[in-house]
């Protein structure tokens, strides 16, 4: 009730447009269209987001009023799937923040599959204070295995087909490849569980998620089996491969994606060549360090390293050993000049996006079994997934043909 005051004081400044909708002319609009049903519910739903906004603002649409609080700024679109059907919103959006319609239930399928990880750690025993505190937050005062099967029906079948969609109709030219850790039950015991994550770039420059896959071990067959299993659904071999530089992972790419280059993510190289250098050293070596892959050129990066590795070769031999010999797999997104080098030369946009879930996921801690690892963890890329199809593209879509062109 508080919110429903709330947002009736805050239409009260507004001026009120009158409104001409002629209700028998939509009605018979309604009723040509394939679905009259679900053409009714759009309408309905680009009202209540109308008058939602407008409430926000302080302000309708085109009206002038000087106690405004914020600006719109044109339409996103949004999937939005309910039981009469699938339809796609115009999403307004806001100058300054966010907006949501209230109707659409953000993460819905997140929430879901955390709620089935609290339940089933509790049916199975392995319920902690911490997660008593977060069940009940979600609303969850009592716990059973037919609420787990209700809350989360068709969840399954959902990760499944996520996990397996055909890659067939669509080239990846980029792809990039890191692995996320969290602590699972298994036989009895809590064991270090990594599910690698792969992503990729498609023609239009737009990210995907290609896979989704829980390993036990980085090994040079894990990793084969995980592209296996990605060539099996269709996908062509890349043109540049990201990831850092695990020798199972390493020799996977080679043997897997053969004519396929592979860039080693600078960051990790450099974390790795900074950890033989003296703390008292290490911003000042960080520094001319990072200046080598901020190189113009590759034969600029390969002089900067000469010069930093001659410099500081009999002070920290172990950090230029390092260094000499990844520097050359370091450089390759060099070789591809289309391209924005700094989002090819480095698993950032991974990193970034695995942080992301461990923040989610840290509500967990031990996750009760790996099903329930896997289930949350696909669940919160499936949506991020969504949003990826609706942004801005993540690559240039005329470097990408640019690059196809030239690799044909």
């Amino acid at each position: 009730m508080n919110g429903v005051k709330t947002f009736k004081k805050e239409l009260v400044p507004m001026t009120q447009g009158k409104n001409n909708t002629d209700l028998t002319e939509l009605l018979l609009k309604c009723m040509a269209e394939p679905d009259p049903m679900l053409s009714m519910l759009e309408w309905l739903c680009a009202q209540l987001m109308e008058a939602e906004v407008s409430g926000l603002v302080g302000a309708e649409k085109n009206a002038h009023n000087p106690s405004r609080s914020d600006y719109r700024c044109g339409y996103r679109p949004r999937r939005l799937d309910t039981r009469v059907g699938t339809m796609y919103l115009m999403v307004p959006k806001l100058r300054s923040h966010g907006y949501i319609p209230f109707f659409v239930t953000e993460r819905k399928r997140s929430e879901a599959a955390l709620v089935q990880v609290i339940q089933e750690a509790f049916v199975q025993g392995v319920s902690t204070r911490k997660m008593e505190k977060l069940a009940h937050s979600l609303g969850i005062e009592n716990l059973s295995r037919s609420q787990v099967s209700e809350m989360t029906k068709g969840l399954n079948e959902q990760v499944q087909e996520f996990r397996n969609h055909s890659l067939t109709d669509t080239r990846y030219p980029v792809i990039w490849t890191d692995a996320l850790y969290e602590k699972v039950r298994m036989d009895g015991r809590v064991v270090s569980m990594a599910v690698m994550v792969v992503c990729g770039v498609n023609e239009q420059g737009h990210r995907d998620i290609l896979a989704v896959e829980p390993m036990l071990d980085e090994s040079k067959e894990s990793y084969s089996q995980l592209f296996q299993s990605l060539l099996d659904r269709g996908l062509k071999t890349p043109l540049l491969v990201v990831s850092d530089a695990n020798k199972g992972l390493i020799a996977a790419i080679r043997e897997s994606f053969p004519g396929a280059s592979w860039q080693r993510c600078k960051v990790h190289f450099m974390r790795n060549i900074l950890a033989h250098i003296p703390q008292k050293e290490k911003e000042s070596f960080a520094v001319q360090l990072k200046e080598i892959w901020l190189a113009p050129s590759v034969q600029l990066a390969r002089q900067r390293a000469k010069q930093l590795s001659e410099q500081y070769g009999k002070r920290f031999p172990k950090a230029i050993e390092l260094l000499e010999d990844g520097l050359e797999d370091s450089l390759a997104f060099y070789a591809f000049p289309e391209l924005d080098a700094r989002k090819i030369s480095s698993t950032n946009m991974l990193e970034r996006l695995n942080k992301e879930i461990r923040r989610r996921t840290n509500v967990v801690g031990i996750f009760p079994n790996k099903d329930s690892y896997l289930r949350l963890v696909t669940t919160y890329l499936m949506e991020y997934a969504e949003d990826w199809s609706v942004s801005r593209a993540y690559l240039n879509p005329k470097s990408i043909q640019t690059l196809l062109l030239s690799a044909a």
